[in-house]
């Protein structure tokens, strides 16, 4: 009926993780968001889903949780024993996964396609992959959060402009509406896992046309928040971008609206 696979983390003492697990689950319960949600679990957003997607933080005897669940499928985080960090994907329906596969069809015919996990026990390694996978995705995600020591070398390297073969490229400001919207745009969970072209942001900001979106594109790549996959026009995020992109969220809803909100 359940299904579940643990990444621990072990920290030497209890103090070097109590020190930045409550800032870790804070975080989390303000920037993770539904597509999000469905990225950890290797799902993208669709407009017909009619599930429940969201977070929960509850307080326990035996520590604090965090839980972000997409139906009947869920990836928490929490403290066990104040001194393991454990990552946990699990679900009650594990058809909600899909895998590459051979497949039956009505009419006797068979081929290999992408399908849904069977309920038996020979989906058990396919199962193992998908959930640390997921483990490994959101590990990935809350290791962008906080990272003191070179927060200011990354804040200038993206924010001060530079010169490029005799063309001045501008930083991004992160209190601007227009930047910002575009990075969060690229930020889009099922980016994560599939990459973006010049027509996916189109779609998003469609009051951009594509020459304006190639010159974006183009100033992100000259600041190193995205990269470009080979030969290809598709490209992917940089840990840099997600680091940043999460930051400035985190700054603009926990500190800088609710303190002008008086």
């Amino acid at each position: 009926m359940q299904a579940e696979y643990a990444t621990d983390i072990v920290f030497k003492k209890q103090e070097y993780l109590q020190d930045i697990y409550s800032e870790l689950t804070a975080t989390a319960i303000h920037t993770v968001k539904p597509d999000n949600v469905a990225t950890f679990l290797g799902h993208k957003v669709d407009p017909r889903y009619q599930g429940e997607i969201g977070n929960n933080y509850n307080i326990r005897i035996e520590g604090s949780r965090i839980k972000h669940s997409m139906g009947k499928s869920s990836i928490k985080m929490y403290d066990k024993f104040s001194k393991i960090l454990r990552i946990e994907t699990s679900t009650n329906d594990v058809k909600f996964f899909k895998h590459y596969r051979e497949v039956e069809h009505r009419n006797g015919e068979k081929s290999m396609q992408y399908a849904a996990l069977k309920k038996n026990i020979y989906s058990l390694v396919p199962l193992i992959i998908l959930f640390r996978a997921s483990n490994k995705r959101y590990l990935e995600f809350i290791s962008a959060f906080d990272n003191k020591d070179a927060g200011r070398k990354k804040l200038n390297k993206i924010t001060k402009s530079k010169s490029v073969n005799n063309r001045n490229y501008k930083g991004f400001n992160l209190f601007s509406d227009h930047d910002l919207s575009l990075l969060l745009t690229v930020l889009r969970g099922e980016y994560n896992i599939s990459g973006f072209r010049n027509k996916d942001i189109r779609m998003r900001l469609p009051d951009f046309n594509s020459g304006k979106i190639s010159r974006l594109i183009k100033r992100l790549n000259i600041f190193g928040l995205i990269k470009k996959v080979g030969k290809t026009y598709k490209y992917y995020l940089t840990k840099l971008a997600k680091e940043v992109i999460i930051t400035a969220e985190r700054l603009k809803e926990t500190v800088l609206i609710p303190a002008l909100n008086y």
